[in-house]
Formats: structure tokens, sequence, C-alpha cells
């Protein structure tokens, strides 16, 4: 399959090592505005390079392309894709908001693409095993899901020709950009435990948030680095999210999960909690494989310290299902709900009351 990147970032090398790793796939072609910087991602990765992408889509005809563009860009990357029939995965965010999101789906409907999003922690071997035991009910009543993103961005991440931090392209800070993987991993776990949902019907029901600039130049940052949420799924589970940028130096990753049944506690790539009522023979197992000293797989202080192994589970399974023409698992429905739980905690945090969920 013929591959193509729109958008040369610092996420596209990332895209191009992980589709590398995948048998019979071709990376051809990459595109962006500056030139010196497409022709040596061109020449580091073996493609073409484009300045235009409808122009590298009409030439190059990839099968299917990845989006790596700012997030507030993501929405004209799609849009040029469907209108050349070209499959598309899209990095996280889907958009920086529903409006852009419902605009994206209803151009990928019409033109009868498949559209997939990319979440990487739900490929981390760690995350899916919390969500497996929640889709088999070991937590019993779920009474708590939280996530914590405790991280560092210096200055110099929000500096001046910077797209981070900017409500034009990153739409939000440290929720929308560096914890949305945690609040989609959280979404995707407590969803499990619900298994009447419909398709694209989100797990949390309603969210009160507050945010602040507390680490940074509050008069220049048009965004927050420090969000605190408390959110209330259908169920009547109650979930916690915490994103920042502003705690020096940065710690890892935290997940609890917990109910009447059971406890599980992931600290970044750590099982820290693996405890259940009625244990079963392979939870011994489970705590040693992952019980062990923490990894990272994401970037507590450097936004480039992110393991891409995650991308390629998440790319193949997004490749296994246009093979087998059925919709990915996490396709574009899929991948808006974290944007919804997101837009609701910026609502409450602007107008000081609960929000409901869209």
């Amino acid at each position: 399959m013929r591959a193509a990147i729109i958008g040369i970032g610092a996420i596209a090398n990332l895209h191009a090592k992980a589709l590398a790793d995948i048998p019979g796939v071709e990376l051809v072609a990459a595109c962006c505005r500056t030139e010196e910087k497409g022709r040596a991602f061109a020449t580091a990765h073996g493609c073409a390079w484009h300045g235009d992408a409808a122009k590298m889509l009409r030439r190059e005809k990839p099968d299917f392309v990845t989006v790596a563009t700012p997030s507030g860009a993501h929405l004209d990357a799609v849009v040029a894709a469907a209108r050349r029939g070209v499959h598309v995965i899209c990095e996280k965010p889907l958009e920086i908001s529903l409006k852009r999101i419902d605009r994206m789906l209803a151009a990928v409907q019409k033109s009868g693409i498949t559209l997939g999003a990319i979440f990487p922690q739900r490929f981390n071997p760690v995350v899916r095993a919390v969500h497996d035991a929640a889709a088999a009910g070991r937590f019993g009543t779920l009474a708590v899901a939280a996530s914590y993103v405790p991280w560092w961005r210096d200055d110099a991440y929000y500096g001046p020709g910077r797209w981070q931090g900017t409500k034009a392209l990153d739409g939000g800070g440290a929720l929308i950009n560096q914890s949305i993987h945690g609040v989609d991993a959280l979404q995707w776990i407590a969803g499990a435990t619900m298994p009447g949902l419909a398709p694209g019907e989100n797990p949390v029901e309603s969210v009160a948030a507050f945010s602040a600039v507390r680490a940074h130049d509050a008069e220049r940052l048009e965004v927050e680095d420090t969000c605190v949420a408390i959110l209330r799924f259908k169920n009547g589970a109650i979930g916690q999210l915490l994103a920042a940028t502003s705690l020096y130096p940065g710690q890892l990753r935290r997940f609890l999960f917990g109910g009447r049944d059971g406890t599980a506690e992931i600290l970044e790539e750590q099982l820290a909690t693996w405890r259940f009522r009625s244990e079963v023979p392979e939870d011994a197992a489970t705590r040693a494989e992952f019980g062990g000293a923490s990894g990272t797989s994401g970037g507590a202080a450097d936004p480039m310290a992110i393991n891409y192994s995650c991308h390629t589970r998440n790319f193949e399974q997004f490749l296994d299902a246009l093979k087998a023409g059925r919709t990915p698992p996490l396709d574009g429905l899929e991948g808006r709900k974290a944007v919804a739980i997101v837009e609701a905690c910026y609502k409450s945090a602007r107008t000081g009351k609960p929000a409901k969920v869209g």
C-alpha cells in the first residue's frame, strides 16, 4: 500500500518510522510548505516532497495518507484527501472543535473514504490490559476513573512562531494537546463497562472544570497550562482529569480505575496496582509482565520522548480494516469523543458551571 504524509512537523518522523515497520507499506511522499524542511525529510525517509497537499495527492495517488499537521489544520488535510478519494488516518485530536470535526465527518461520509483516528495509548499493552478487564466486568460497579498528566513544557515550547499554545491551531493548552491521550483512554476504558452505549455515544455525561495559567507568561499564552476537571459518567461513576504543562520537571502519566470488585493503577507503562476480589490464574502473569519499573511511552518533559511502536499498532489496525473492507474500531466517530469531553471542560472553566458533553 502506498502511503503519504500531510504535514512535516516533528510527529511526521514518528509516522514515517512507524509506517516503515509495517510489511507491504511504502512511504511514497510527504508535503509541507517549507522546501528546506521538506527536502530534508524526503532524503531521510526515501520519499518525494511536495509543497502542496492537493498536488501530492494528484501526482502520487497514495492508497492512504496520515495527517500530521498542527491540530487546527487537520480539517483542511482530511477534506483534501476526501476530495481525491484517499483514505486518511489523522493525528490526535481529530480537530480543535466539534464543529470542525463534524464538517470533517460530513466530508468523509460524502466521499465514501475511511477516516481513522490516532490515539496510540489505546495500543499500549498495559492500557489494553486494563481496558480488557473493564470490558470483562472485573471492576464490578465502576466507582472512579482518573487520568493524571503532570507534565512540564518550558517557555521555548510556547515561544514566538510556535503553533503550540495558540487558540487558532492548538485549540487550547495542556488539556487538548498533552492530556488528550489520557482523556481518550479514560473514556475508552470507562466506556467498556457500559455495553449498552450506541456507536459514537460518549460515556461521559457532564463535567465541571477549572483552568489557569500558572507556570508561563499569562499575558502572552493564549491557553491554559493547568486544568483540573471532575467527570460524571452515564453509569454514575465519577472521573478526574489533571492536565498540566506547569509542573517542573514533569512526572509520569497515571491512570486509576476501580470499583466494588477491583482496582487497577497505571504509572506510565507500569501496572502499579492489579487487584480483584475474584482472582484468575492469569493475574499473576499480568502483574509479572507489567509490574516492573516503568519506562515511558510519552514525554513528561520532552515532547519527542515517544515510543512510536504504539503508532505502528494504531496504523496496523487501520490498515487491517481497510483491507477487510470494514470500519476501523478507532474511526472518526470514536476519535470525536475525546474532543467532546475537552470542549465541555473548556465551557465549564469559562462559565464556572458544569457542562454537558456533546
